[in-house]
């Protein structure tokens, strides 16, 4: 089990920016292929953007141009980098993860839950109109 740790969410205005952490103590995430997804109330869990050990990205339409998925290898932190925030966006996000080989190349599309393997608690984003 990877203990991956959610960090940065919060309550923004429309329009507003947020970005969110991921960390996972004893382990190295570039060893990973890694994942944000969402849920909101009364929904199903989502998936948001994905990242290969390659910089390969996959996002869904309702995000991409907004949000930014990154990785720093020297802090063993991803990133969700959120910007120009909608209510719609209001949710709880999770960072995902599943080792896979550095020539694994994810799809462009968004991630899906059966796809990955850890999971963290999740952190709380708010986005008010």
């Amino acid at each position: 089990q990877v203990p991956l740790v959610e960090s940065g969410g919060g309550s923004v205005q429309s329009g507003g920016s947020l970005r969110l952490s991921c960390t996972a103590y004893g382990y190295t995430l570039s060893n990973y292929c890694m994942a944000w997804f969402r849920q909101a109330p009364g929904k199903e869990r989502e998936g948001v953007v994905q990242a290969d050990r390659t910089g390969g990205t996959g996002y869904a339409d309702s995000v991409r141009g907004r949000f930014t998925i990154s990785r720093d290898n020297s802090k063993n932190t991803l990133y969700l980098q959120m910007n120009s925030l909608k209510p719609e966006d209001t949710a709880t996000y999770y960072c995902a993860a599943f080792p896979c080989f550095i020539f694994y190349r994810i799809s462009r599309g968004p991630p899906e839950v059966g796809e990955y393997t850890y999971w963290g608690q999740g952190t709380q984003v708010t986005v008010s109109s």
